[in-house]
């Protein structure tokens, strides 16, 4: 268990050491500070649980201390003591987000049993946190919907392999739920209660990707103010998956290869190696084996990664588990978008039967969203309002793969909100409930529009 760090600021120097001195026996680790500004300063370096300062002092008082602190560190506590104990200034501490308001005299016994309380609800509320994390997980994993057998093989994958720290190589097209299956994978393991962290390897600039991993040192490059873990070092003893793992830059790879051999990293600007304890799962929607006779994927590095590959099928291959998932999705979104029953049509039905679905199942869900909101009131959703895409069309037609072509979610959110004027002719009242947004965000978003010059008529 880590050790809590508090940061004690006095301008009373013979009151900041007893408090050291105090709280250090009592198994804390402590720093002190004469001032609000070299408080700010060793905040900018270091991280703490909580800050106890005066409140009156020179220069930056108690009050924006702790506003300030709160900016750097949002999580930190903090309590104030001092000789000007009133009401007004208890409740300004209170506004800026001080757990504790103390006056002077006080006894050590009263400074030692603040502190326990604190760390006590610290502790709660963590606790809190982590059931609030699993509710949300389980609801999260009761998304992988199906009764397929190529379904039934990955979720008795998921069972195999989630008590296990082997490291996993999902593959699967764009949508097919990978995440899902990560996550899935995490929930049911030993590392549950730890973090699960994603980072998408796509979206990260190569110029931080190692810092991002790893951490860095302060000054290591610029921009380096002060030191930060990286996702390693955040996540020991949990888990953390690598989307999209076949666009990690190649000048990485080795280092990466390393990391998960060794399970030691190095933070930029540093030499020191620090041993982590973490399981990863790995993801990619490309032809890996491609990119490894081409030289772009390292083969020694897949080798590392694939030591349980999960295949997820696309959904034109499980197409009997189609109205499992959309029955599914109907269910989750009642809330959302204020509805109490919608079916599909059979003429609907058979269409979305035949579709290709090159989107997977993440595209069915926006398609089905996106037929919702036309269908308004009306319990029986039909092919006026459900719009598919004709690339999906052809490939069935063809019995090819092909590829979706995504509409910029810009563009999608004016055509559904011009729709939705349009279907309640232009009452906007009815339109917002209609989209489930407010009034107000509506008239923001129609405001938008006439700054840009766009028109129903454009889109």
């Amino acid at each position: 268990m880590d050790v809590q760090k508090i940061l004690v600021v006095d301008d009373d120097e013979h009151l900041r050491m007893v408090l050291q001195e105090t709280l250090e026996s009592g198994g804390y680790k402590v720093k002190i500070a004469s001032s609000g500004n070299e408080a700010l300063s060793i905040l900018k370096e270091e991280a703490f649980d909580l800050l106890i300062t005066d409140l009156m002092m020179p220069g930056i008082k108690g009050v924006e201390l702790v506003g300030r602190a709160k900016e750097i560190y949002p999580n930190i506590g903090a309590m104030v003591i001092t000789a000007y104990g009133t009401i007004d200034r208890a409740v300004e501490s209170m506004q800026k987000g001080a757990f504790d308001f103390i006056t002077k005299p006080f006894s050590i016994s009263q400074i030692e049993s603040r502190v326990k309380r604190f760390f006590e609800f610290q502790a709660l509320q963590k606790e809190n946190v982590v059931l609030k994390k699993k509710l949300e997980r389980f609801r999260l994993t009761q998304k992988i919907v199906g009764e397929s057998p190529v379904i039934k093989e990955v979720m008795d994958h998921i069972a195999i392999v989630a008590n296990s720290d082997a490291t996993v190589f999902i593959r699967g097209e764009s949508g097919t739920g990978k995440e899902l299956v990560a996550q899935a994978i995490h929930d049911r393991s030993d590392r549950a209660d730890k973090p699960f962290r994603k980072i998408n390897c796509a979206a990260v600039p190569e110029t931080l990707f190692e810092s991002t991993l790893f951490g860095h040192e302060k000054g290591a490059f610029s921009g380096a103010y002060r030191q930060q873990k990286g996702i390693f070092e955040e996540c020991h003893e949990g888990t953390i998956l690598l989307d999209e793992i076949s666009e990690i830059p190649h000048s990485l790879q080795a280092k990466l290869l390393r990391v998960l051999q060794e399970m030691k990293i190095t933070r930029v600007g540093s030499t020191e190696e620090i041993p982590v304890d973490v399981r990863i799962i790995a993801t990619t929607n490309r032809n890996i084996d491609e990119l490894i006779n081409s030289g772009k994927f390292r083969e020694d590095l897949f080798f590392r990664l694939n030591v349980f590959p999960i295949t997820l099928p696309p959904l034109r291959d499980r197409k009997e588990d189609i109205p499992l998932i959309i029955d599914h999705f109907l269910s989750t979104l009642k809330d959302k978008y204020h509805f109490t029953e919608k079916k599909i049509s059979p003429s609907l039905m058979k269409q979305i039967m035949e579709y290709d679905w090159p989107g997977n199942v993440r595209q069915l869900q926006h398609m089905l969203e996106r037929a919702i909101l036309f269908s308004g009131k009306e319990v029986t959703i039909t092919e006026k309002h459900f719009k598919f895409e004709e690339e999906g069309r052809r490939n069935s037609a063809k019995g090819g793969n092909g590829s979706l072509e995504v509409m910029p979610l810009a563009e999608m959110e004016r055509k559904l909100i011009f729709a939705a004027l349009k279907k309640t002719n232009n009452h906007r009242t009815r339109a917002a409930e209609l989209l489930g947004i407010t009034v107000r965000t509506l008239r923001n978003k129609l405001h938008e529009y006439e700054e840009q010059g766009l028109t129903d008529e454009e889109l």
